[in-house]
């Protein structure tokens, strides 16, 4: 048997074989450099697979983006139960997740550069996913309400940071990190308030 002969892979396992390959071009080189030709290259498949998969690199992107944000939701949710089950509340784990899923994760970028190519619905799947988390976790209707205003702020928070964090804290000369350190010191406020 010839060494270039390609293992079939079973179709998820395909989508997923694409979707890893896609967030490592995506951590390697920036949201551009997610295409289907890319991918296709780097995981030794064709571009006509991909596309038949995703249908477009519109597709793989907004794909690679909810695969990401069901990800980091879990890993927030998981943080948050942990915080509330902490005596001392302390929610740093979660602001550190989110700001790291837009900043080091490439989530913001992401999609940052798919809506300003068109794809307009680019953030529907964090949106959703974050929606999803806010229900699963909320306890009562007051809970949920500030848990929506908490999102709200932190993913703002995060999404801006990860865009122009640098260059905004440079300007106004402050520390690199001061925009996540005003998120965890404003959770606190707010958990701390909640008691």
């Amino acid at each position: 048997m010839s060494s270039s002969v390609r293992k079939r892979l079973s179709p998820e396992e395909s989508r997923d074989a694409a979707l890893e390959a896609a967030r490592a071009l995506l951590l390697e080189s920036g949201p551009q450099a997610v295409t289907l030709k890319a991918v296709a290259a780097r995981i030794g498949r064709t571009h006509a697979n991909l596309l038949h998969h995703f249908g477009s690199a519109a597709g793989l992107q907004k794909a690679l983006v909810a695969s990401i944000a069901e990800t980091v939701t879990a890993q927030i949710g998981a943080a948050v139960l942990r915080t509330r089950a902490d005596e001392d509340h302390d929610p740093r784990e979660v602001v550190d997740l989110t700001f790291d899923a837009f900043g080091k994760g490439g989530a913001g970028a992401l999609a940052s550069w798919m809506i300003l190519n068109g794809n307009e619905d680019a953030l529907d799947p964090i949106l959703e996913a974050i929606h999803r988390l806010v229900d699963e976790i909320s306890t009562d209707a007051a809970d949920a309400l500030l848990l929506r205003e908490e999102t709200l702020q932190l993913t703002l928070m995060a999404l801006g940071d990860a865009l122009l964090g640098g260059p905004m804290a440079r300007a106004v000369d402050l520390p690199r990190d001061r925009a996540r350190e005003i998120a965890v010191a404003q959770l606190r406020h707010s958990v701390a308030k909640a008691d």
